[in-house]
């Protein structure tokens, strides 16, 4: 139902200088295996095809990386190597890959915005790819929402309980609870204080957004920060309609940081080789 997931992916990773100075944050490894890719696998788990990237500058490895490198696959063809290349090469067979360039850096919800030119008007998934979600056994966090998807047919969030003093991070929802796991959004505030903090259910980087999210976030004024953002737009959405948020199964690694990024890495590795 859902073909198209959108990558916001033209920031510059500033938590991770100096390695990020030339290296795209989406591009760092999780033990052998860049963010973004396992953000493109979750996407296709979920039955999202075409994968749409917002880029910026110094993002070319991101283009690279989702395309065949003729002369490092005839140095390793025949070799015990080759079969290191068989993920990528799967998801470079299964999906189509567009992308379009950010020029300048105005928030979550500027970057979305700039890629409604590959979205278009239908619905679309939205990962961000270092927050890095795992749910062994079962269905990634965008196919679980693509189910509840195609029985609300409205926005849907990712949210999960973080501790008060984290609040200020993370766009926080509160609202009416349909069910244990899912609720219906009735308040949405940007990184707020603690102690203006609705509840400390938190944002995190999976998405589910109707296509009236692009005029929204048009008629959005600048927010916190001085920056566009989603949780604006989704506030006005909720305001006009029904937006859902859902407290997904599974793990979620804030790779975004660098605690989070060596504590995905340590459970991965142990997942790979214990």
């Amino acid at each position: 139902m859902i073909k198209k997931c959108l990558f916001p992916a033209a920031g510059y990773g500033t938590r991770f200088l100096p390695a990020t100075k030339s290296m795209p944050k989406e591009m760092m490894p999780v033990v052998s295996k860049p963010l973004i890719e396992y953000g493109v696998e979750e996407a296709l788990q979920a039955g999202m095809s075409d994968i749409c990237i917002v880029t910026g500058r110094g993002k070319r490895s991101l283009e690279d990386h989702f395309d065949v490198n003729y002369e490092l696959e005839h140095q390793i063809s025949g070799t015990d190597k080759e079969s290191l290349l068989s993920d990528i090469r799967s998801i470079i067979d299964r999906c189509s890959f567009s992308y379009t360039r950010q020029r300048e850096m105005k928030g979550l919800g500027h970057a979305v915005l700039t890629g409604q030119t590959l979205i278009g008007d239908q619905p679309f998934g939205m990962v961000l790819a270092d927050d890095l979600c795992i749910n062994p056994g079962g269905p990634g966090v965008l196919a679980q929402m693509a189910l509840l998807y195609k029985q609300f047919r409205c926005s849907i969030v990712a949210v999960q309980e973080v501790p008060r003093d984290e609040v200020h991070k993370y766009g926080v929802i509160a609202g009416q609870h349909i069910s244990e796991d899912l609720i219906r959004i009735e308040q949405m505030v940007e990184k707020p204080a603690a102690e203006d903090a609705p509840s400390n259910l938190a944002i995190i980087g999976r998405y589910i957004l109707t296509p009236d999210i692009f005029d929204l976030i048009h008629d959005t004024q600048p927010g916190k920060g001085g920056e566009i953002q989603i949780t604006d737009a989704l506030m006005a959405q909720a305001q006009r309609g029904c937006v859902m948020a859902y407290k997904f199964k599974g793990r979620r690694f804030d790779c975004g940081s660098i605690a989070g990024f060596i504590e995905a890495t340590n459970y991965c590795y142990d997942r790979l080789y214990s």
